[in-house]
């Protein structure tokens, strides 16, 4: 009898939350830790989390998941003439942070979710840590939690870019490579934009970026042109 009761009280709790659109039980708590969050990641995670809940998505909508390099793309929806197009990019992001915020993603049913996400995980702390193992388990534990929670929901996992640093050459095309190995099992489609942006020694174009990390306008544009067929087979 006082599990009925806590279970009932529980819902009436979420069901007013929602009348009054109160979408805070879907983000993670401000005191939430990280793991592998640097001091300047953690920071603007909480502060971007907040943001998100003064404008939370909605139904039905394409989103553009993932750290700086889609956030900084701005608004996806004017790159591709596509005004349902949301952008949930948080500079400084990991996959362990893509998980903890993913019940927004998975509330509003996203119609499709174009994820690229890991390089901080290689990037924030010594070479190994995390493994590219723990990473890419991650990646693909949230393309399950998506299609287990919104099986209607598109998945696209776009494959890590490279950078400028030769160190992380390796490990960004060990991830990819599972990714690639593992779009059927998981169900989702594989968007392999490293190969657009990767020179002959497994580095970025330069052409392409701002700090050998970052896109400039023209790696943006090269990414749109990319993504922009599957956008208007969505709409």
């Amino acid at each position: 009898m006082l599990i009925i009761i806590i279970t009932i009280l529980s819902f009436n709790t979420l069901y007013s939350q929602i009348l009054t659109n109160d979408y805070n039980f879907l983000f993670p708590q401000s005191n939430l830790e990280i793991k592998y969050h640097d001091e300047w990641g953690a920071k603007n995670y909480k502060h971007t989390i907040n943001n998100f809940k003064k404008n939370p998505l909605k139904f039905n909508q394409i989103v553009f998941l993932g750290n700086s390099i889609t956030a900084e793309g701005g608004n996806w929806g004017e790159k591709l003439n596509s005004p349902n197009v949301r952008n949930r990019g948080i500079a400084g992001d990991v996959t362990d942070g893509i998980l903890a915020r993913i019940d927004e993603i998975i509330y509003f049913k996203s119609k499709a979710i174009f994820l690229l996400i890991g390089i901080n995980d290689l990037w924030n702390f010594s070479p190994g840590i995390p493994s590219t193992k723990y990473i890419s388990k991650n990646i693909l534990k949230i393309v399950k939690e998506i299609k287990n929670g919104s099986t209607e929901t598109q998945v696209y996992v776009q494959t890590i870019l490279p950078t400028s640093k030769s160190i992380f050459v390796e490990s960004i095309n060990k991830i990819n490579n599972t990714i690639k190995s593992k779009s059927s099992k998981f169900n989702f489609t594989v968007i392999d934009l490293h190969s657009y942006f990767v020179n002959n020694d497994g580095l970025i174009k330069r052409e392409l970026t701002t700090d050998g990390i970052h896109l400039n306008s023209k790696g943006y544009q090269v990414w749109v042109e990319i993504v922009r067929p599957i956008i208007s087979s969505l709409k």
